[in-house]
């Protein structure tokens, strides 16, 4: 696939690596100069370009940028992929530890869907939950007997079906977490983050979580 992610942090790094690694055709941005990642480019293969372009024709885009700077996000910037490609998010929202108080999260709206009306197109929930080192070396072909599983939400169709297959590809046991309203099951602080457990322990994680945002994931 030709993908395209914005943001070139821990996570979409990572990602960077592990897809063009995999064979895909990786275009990555940061908020600076495509120079930045002129290092990342030439370990991986993948073409820095300017995160306007990160999502031209592509089959897929992630988005993986702190939560806080999601609305400073240029208007439109991954409407430019292909028809009925999926987009992902990463981001979580730290309050306390880097991002500030952002009202609607704290009154209830769940991240991604705060995301996904910014954006103005829905969103995919994956890899928030992951520590970027085990996304980098802990993905094991399907059927590894204690294979992570990673929550994936959003709404049903074709394009929750590729996530879901690029989520195994990585070598990861994909749960299907439900619709992005009910994302926040997901977020940080929840039972199923961070935690690393397998498909059934996901499930069971998820249907746990509690609707309370806790103490040291609000502002």
């Amino acid at each position: 696939m030709r993908i395209g992610i914005i943001g070139a942090g821990n996570i979409g790094g990572t990602l960077t690596r592990r897809l063009t690694a995999l064979g895909h055709e990786v275009r990555v941005a940061n908020s600076r100069d495509p120079e930045t990642l002129a290092d990342l480019a030439g370990e991986t293969g993948a073409t820095a370009v300017w995160a306007k372009d990160a999502a031209q024709d592509a089959d897929l885009v992630i988005v993986s940028i702190p939560q806080k700077n999601t609305p400073d996000l240029a208007p439109g910037i991954v409407a430019t992929a292909k028809p009925g490609a999926p987009v992902v998010e990463t981001n979580n929202y730290y309050p306390q530890q880097r991002d500030g108080r952002i009202e609607a999260l704290e009154d209830g709206t769940p991240e991604s869907v705060w995301v996904s009306e910014l954006l103005g197109v829905d969103v995919y929930k994956v890899f928030n939950g992951i520590w970027w080192k085990y996304l980098l070396e802990r993905g094991v072909p399907q059927g590894t007997p204690g294979r992570i599983a990673l929550p994936v939400a959003g709404p049903d169709g074709p394009a929750k079906d590729a996530v879901l297959a690029l989520v195994d590809e990585l070598g990861f046991d994909p749960v299907d977490a439900g619709s992005l309203e009910e994302s926040w099951r997901q977020q940080p602080g929840t039972p199923v983050y961070g935690t690393d457990l397998d498909a059934d322990g996901v499930r069971k994680a998820l249907a746990e979580a509690p609707r309370e945002r806790p103490a040291e994931f609000s502002a």
